[in-house]
């Protein structure tokens, strides 16, 4: 069900969502309902529209995971959108919650990655492995709780499970992702990773849009979104 609420940015090109854990961003092989179709249906209705509706995926986060997604509402903003994306020049900030932190609180890491479709899992490999992919993030420690850290990570590439795959490789599994070697699931089977923040220069309007998306409605994430942001 859409909310509008979670709208968090939309103009005549571009529509942006708050996702929730659970939430698919685009139909897969089960044809679950997702965010695109229902979008679709919700603007149909709100705008009443006669004809079908487009709305382009710009990129897409994981079912566990919560945060922004940017869609197009045009073929020319698709098209553009995909050409910032292209040359790295949409800023993509993450929140991640891990229990372990690594050596310094902050630094850039760079793995060679590899997807394995069939276990829907990606692994850090030799540089040489065929068919294989670099992956790049910058990453600070921003908070910490009793038992919990957050992590503020800046994406420089898009690599399947980048981030997931990235962090377990350094001891640090995000909160709640077993399939990366967290040691329990979460009760509503998310994970603690959040797309926190995008930033980019509007493909039509040539303005810098800003969008930061609250966080799930959960205990620890609006205790470290406070920690951060004390008046939020």
């Amino acid at each position: 069900m859409i909310q509008a609420e979670r709208i968090l940015y939309e103009d005549n090109h571009i529509l942006i969502y708050n996702k929730m854990p659970g939430e698919l961003v685009q139909p897969d092989k089960e044809n679950l309902s997702s965010l695109e179709d229902e979008l679709k249906l919700f603007i149909k209705k709100r705008d009443q529209k006669k004809g079908n509706v487009f709305l382009g995926v710009l990129h897409r986060i994981d079912r566990p995971v919560s945060g922004v997604v940017v869609f197009a509402k045009t073929s020319k903003a698709l098209a553009r959108l995909n050409s910032l994306q292209q040359e790295r020049n949409i800023k993509k900030i993450y929140w991640a919650i891990t229990a372990n932190i690594p050596p310094q609180p902050s630094g850039r890491l760079e793995h060679t990655i590899l997807r394995n479709e069939k276990k829907n899992k990606s692994y850090v490999v030799a540089t040489n492995t065929k068919n294989s992919k670099l992956a790049i993030l910058n990453y600070s420690i921003i908070a910490h709780s009793d038992r919990y850290h957050l992590w503020e990570i800046i994406l420089h590439t898009g690599r399947h499970h980048q981030i997931r795959c990235q962090l377990a490789h350094i001891g640090c599994p995000i909160k709640g992702d077993v399939k990366y070697g967290f040691r329990r699931a979460n009760r509503d089977l998310s994970i603690s990773l959040h797309a926190r923040h995008i930033e980019f220069v509007h493909p039509i309007h040539h303005i810098t849009i800003s969008v930061t998306a609250p966080v799930p409605n959960d205990n620890l994430w609006k205790l470290f979104e406070k920690k951060i942001l004390p008046n939020f």
